[in-house]
């Protein structure tokens, strides 16, 4: 080949693929195999590739994501927490997630670390490379007559719960009885994350505040009641 050639062999034309990420591939083997196109120019149309592949495997995973929702059935209230409230715990969420997004080809797995509050992260991935993440702290559930290890374990149990259920963008309200007692929906991850970082700026004490508004854990607030946990955590602050 040529240097004339091997100068404009990114605009040689190609052979129908499957795939742009594979028709490009194939100019990139063909431009490797010549010791005269400067390699900078490989490397430019390998960032390219990356980029192609990125783009189509976050397609995949928010087709997949988007599936999963519309089929997920609600999951069944298996579980009686405070105030005899019934709610599906983890189990009966991974009963009817899991069949569905493995045959989508996605999957979860959580990472768990713990300072003064308990963190855990789901971490959602598809099969296509790209993966999504979301965490939500708490402090141990103390509650009743846990001993220090079953009040980590209760909250490890349950922190997997809501991420889980935002991974996969199910409705926060399906979670418990809220809907029921008539409190409508809880609050999103963004209003969430503004509650949470306003208790950590004030040092509000988080178990008179979770008391005041019967919950038991910030996801739990319900969205109807959210301006006014902002208000009275930002007068704490003045």
């Amino acid at each position: 080949m040529t240097l004339a050639v091997a100068q404009t062999v990114d605009q040689l034309p190609v052979a129908p693929y499957a795939s742009e990420s594979a028709a490009i591939l194939n100019v990139i083997e063909r431009m490797a195999m010549n010791p005269e196109i400067d390699p900078d120019r490989i490397e430019r149309f390998i960032a390219l590739k990356e980029r192609i592949d990125a783009a189509a495997a976050k397609k995949a995973f928010d087709a997949a994501v988007s599936q999963a929702k519309a089929t997920i059935p609600p999951a069944e209230k298996n579980a009686t927490g405070h105030n005899n409230k019934k709610y599906a715990d983890f189990y009966a969420y991974a009963k009817v997630v899991d069949p569905i997004i493995s045959g989508l080809g996605l999957s979860y797995r959580f990472r768990t670390t713990q300072t003064d509050k308990i963190t855990v992260t789901c971490v959602l991935t598809h099969e296509g490379g790209h993966a999504e993440e979301n965490s939500l702290s708490g402090p141990a559930d103390s509650s009743g007559s846990k001993n220090a290890i079953q009040a980590i374990g209760s909250t490890l149990t349950y922190l997997q719960r809501y991420t889980l259920v935002q991974a996969l963008g199910l409705a926060a309200g399906e979670d418990d009885d809220g809907k029921a007692a008539g409190i409508g929906n809880t609050i999103n991850e963004q209003q969430r994350q503004l509650l949470s970082n306003l208790i950590d700026q004030t040092g509000a004490d988080e178990a008179r505040f979770f008391a005041f508004f019967g919950i038991e854990y910030l996801p739990e607030l319900p969205a109807s009641r959210f301006a006014e946990a902002k208000q009275m955590l930002e007068a704490k602050r003045k």
